[in-house]
């Protein structure tokens, strides 16, 4: 039993994960987030061998247009998919559209099936928050966070013995400042509630290892304004080079490699950094 993992695309022209639980008989597949147009997901998917109407659960860490296409609800063969939100975020679901027969709300823990768990964290984004999201199937874990202010409580101690971690690194806090963004999106942004910058993010990532051993880390919703790969590179080769050679930068412009987490042997101890 393992995880899979591909981010079809992630930024704020659209943000799109594949997860695929192996059984070893069967393989469940679930996206995280629902933010490219049906077209595009679909061309994606099918170079992966999986179609929409293998995809069972769609979860949603928050609704912003960049995570939920409108094409998933207002198409014509619209796939029927479980919509899994945050409670907080129901009625904004309804009242997009989304059949309430096909949303499963949520306000904690709940299970995809009994092979797997998924642990939820109400992260600090915005008004109404994001959620981030621990998979954890037959003993492998993965660690989803987009799309947050802070490295809050929530992260820090609910993504615990994690085997995989995507999480944003929006953007560098001088790209930031020296970009013609207005001031009060600047202030968004970097105010608490909007989204991480790579120090940030580094910082989270480290804490998060050492309460387990990261096979993989991938770095979501890049700003394309705002950031650059070389300056990601060159932060985690001065601060984490222990890391960088398990590190996978997204794009808006096209996916990921499929990632591997394979589960930890059952006999292994509890893995905990000093």
């Amino acid at each position: 039993m393992a995880i899979s993992m591909c981010v079809l695309g992630s930024g704020s022209g659209g943000n799109c994960t594949l997860v695929s639980l192996d059984a070893g008989d069967r393989c469940r597949h679930v996206l995280i987030d629902a933010g490219l147009s049906p077209r595009r997901t679909t061309s994606l998917l099918a170079a992966l061998g999986v179609s929409p109407g293998d995809i069972s659960d769609v979860l949603l860490t928050h609704l912003d247009t960049d995570h939920l296409h409108g094409g998933w609800i207002n198409g014509r063969d619209r796939p029927r998919f479980t919509w899994r939100v945050h409670r907080r975020h129901e009625s904004r679901l309804i009242a997009a559209g989304v059949p309430v027969n096909r949303i499963e709300a949520f306000d904690g823990r709940f299970e995809l099936d009994p092979s797997t768990g998924v642990d939820t964290a109400l992260l600090p984004h915005d008004d109404l928050g994001s959620t981030g999201f621990v998979i954890e199937h037959g003993g492998a874990r993965l660690g989803f966070a987009t799309d947050l202010g802070r490295a809050s409580p929530p992260l820090l101690t609910g993504f615990s013995r994690l085997d995989a971690l995507a999480i944003e690194s929006n953007y560098d806090l001088s790209l930031q400042m020296a970009s013609p963004r207005p001031a009060f999106v600047k202030r968004r942004i970097i105010g608490g509630l909007g989204h991480l910058s790579n120090e940030q993010a580094l910082e989270a990532v480290l804490r998060i290892d050492r309460a387990g051993v990261l096979g993989h880390v991938v770095l979501l919703h890049l700003s394309r304004q705002c950031n650059e790969p070389r300056i990601i590179r060159r932060l985690w080769a001065l601060q984490a080079p222990h890391l960088l050679g398990r590190l996978t930068l997204t794009s808006q412009d096209g996916p990921t490699s499929m990632l591997h987490v394979p589960a930890a042997p059952l006999e292994s101890p509890v893995r905990v950094r000093p």
